[in-house]
């Protein structure tokens, strides 16, 4: 069952860009859940040059039938030229929570 579960990830410049991500992709059940994590430091190049940036982390739990339009909607969204949207595949998990990740996801729930 697994396999199917994606974990996605993208960094936001600021508290309004994630929530506004991450409620759209709830509410649009392209994702069960996005957990926004602030704090964070990312240190990067970017067209030749060092950057330092404050950021908001989103996890997001989805599958991978629902990952193109994810990856659309946060696109649409970002305010960034070439935002972070990365996903990494779930090898394993609670089959429970995995259900419901799948069920939430589902456009019939």
């Amino acid at each position: 069952m697994s396999e199917q579960h994606l974990v996605g990830l993208s960094t936001c410049p600021d508290s309004a860009t994630a929530t506004e991500i991450a409620e759209t992709l709830v509410d649009d059940r392209l994702a069960a859940c996005v957990n926004i994590v602030p704090g964070l430091t990312s240190i990067y190049r970017w067209q030749g040059k060092t950057c330092r940036d404050q950021e908001w982390l989103l996890v997001m739990k989805t599958t991978r039938k629902r990952w193109k339009k994810l990856e659309e909607t946060v696109l649409r969204l970002h305010p960034d030229d070439v935002p972070e949207i990365i996903a990494v595949p779930v090898t394993t998990g609670l089959n429970d929570y995995l259900a419901w990740v799948t069920y939430q996801t589902s456009i019939d729930a």
